[in-house]
């Protein structure tokens, strides 16, 4: 069987990550949402998304196809009814579809026709920017039963002080020594050539990606999932880092979400929870206001290529679009647009020329190329965001 992770509604609330990527390339606990699906399918999938991103996430059709709605995350129960459809069958929960049977010739699907499945168990959805780090330890425990199922760690070195090891695993390569680790709230998964360096404090749950590493000194809370090739230093508590990103000094980061090639200065400090405990609200790119989100304590949600300088201070809920460059000193605006350059003093158009420079630099540094697929993706958020800006 063919399948096919779709955007489904929850895309657009799920803005600035899903300006650069699809749904299902969300990370979220250790693996990406695709990697899930792949690794429960045990096959590849291909994507529906938005057509500007389809060049560099394709779509292969085939005469019969299963389509699966990105925002839910798999879990056994689900999978096995994914793999049970049949011509006219789709899977719904509540009045949500997760999943359907598609042929190639159906060019409408009118959900009428079709023969309606309930999902009735539990499943973790990903529709909010939030749902990433608020619904993260739940994930991080999902995929470290998924990943170590039958397989056994590497041994945890005699100079670690541990607490309950049966929940940590190490992959080769990881190197660590001189750390605490406390597992007893949730697993501590270490991946593949990762390390994490002396003096550290880990309480779990935590997901260390491949190749990243925690610098000394640190302290991380969970649940946290430090992404492939990440650095992660100073002080976090419950955030998300995708890949490639690095807040590799002291200051805070807490209840908050950075995409890919993000870089925060040294002294970098988030702001979690607002002085009058009161609910946080965050900037919404679908009504263009500032939403709700039943949260207390939110922090930072930026997106991919976004970097601010030493000492930034970000208030409660400040959500950063693409390529931003944020300096200086004061609080910026707890809405900073796509291309945006400057700080609490004000914003200027931060050139895609200038922009396209740098990454190219900060992607080259890891042996990764920007490709004309990446600079087609970036003009398109940058006429798309236009405006978001004051020109």
């Amino acid at each position: 069987m063919n399948y096919i992770l779709f955007d489904g509604p929850a895309r657009n609330n799920l803005l600035p990550f899903t300006f650069t990527r699809p749904v299902a390339d969300i990370r979220v606990g250790i693996l990406t949402i695709r990697e899930k699906w792949e690794s429960f399918l045990d096959t590849t999938t291909t994507t529906v998304t938005e057509d500007y991103l389809s060049d560099k996430f394709p779509m292969v059709e085939m005469e019969e196809n299963v389509m699966i709605n990105a925002s839910y995350l798999p879990n056994l129960e689900l999978v096995e009814m994914v793999k049970d459809l049949k011509e006219n069958q789709a899977i719904f929960k509540d009045e949500d579809v997760i999943a359907f049977f598609a042929k190639e010739a159906q060019e409408d699907i009118n959900f009428d026709d079709y023969h309606a499945i309930e999902f009735t168990e539990d499943i973790v959805k990903i529709e909010h920017t939030w749902d990433i780090f608020s619904k993260n330890g739940e994930a991080i425990q999902e995929d470290f039963t998924l990943i170590t199922k039958n397989r056994s760690s590497q041994p945890i070195p005699s100079s670690n002080n541990v607490i309950a090891p049966e929940n940590i695993f190490i992959e080769k390569g990881a190197k660590l020594e001189f750390t605490t680790l406390n597992a007893s709230n949730g697993p501590i998964y270490i991946g593949r050539n990762s390390e994490i360096m002396e003096g550290s404090i880990v309480r779990g749950p935590l997901a260390l990606c491949q190749g990243a590493a925690i610098k000394i000194g640190a302290k991380i809370y969970g649940p946290t999932t430090i992404g492939p090739s990440c650095k992660a230093g100073g002080e976090i508590n419950n955030a998300v880092m995708f890949a490639n990103s690095n807040k590799g000094h002291d200051g805070y980061l807490g209840n908050s979400v950075l995409g890919e090639w993000c870089n925060l200065g040294a002294d970098t400090n988030t702001s979690n929870l607002k002085n009058n405990y009161a609910e946080v609200r965050l900037w919404d790119y679908q009504t263009e206001s500032f939403a709700r989100t039943g949260l207390q304590f939110c922090g930072l949600m930026m997106g991919d290529h976004s970097k601010c300088g030493i000492n930034t201070m970000f208030n409660t809920g400040t959500v950063v679009g693409v390529s931003a460059n944020i300096f200086g000193s004061g609080f910026p605006r707890n809405f900073v647009p796509s291309f945006s350059w400057g700080g609490s003093g004000g914003f200027t158009t931060y050139l895609t020329k200038k922009a396209f420079e740098v990454a190219e630099v900060v992607m080259a540094r890891r042996n990764m190329e920007f490709t004309e697929q990446d600079k087609a993706i970036l003009e398109h958020v940058f006429e798309e965001t236009k405006k978001y800006r004051r020109e």
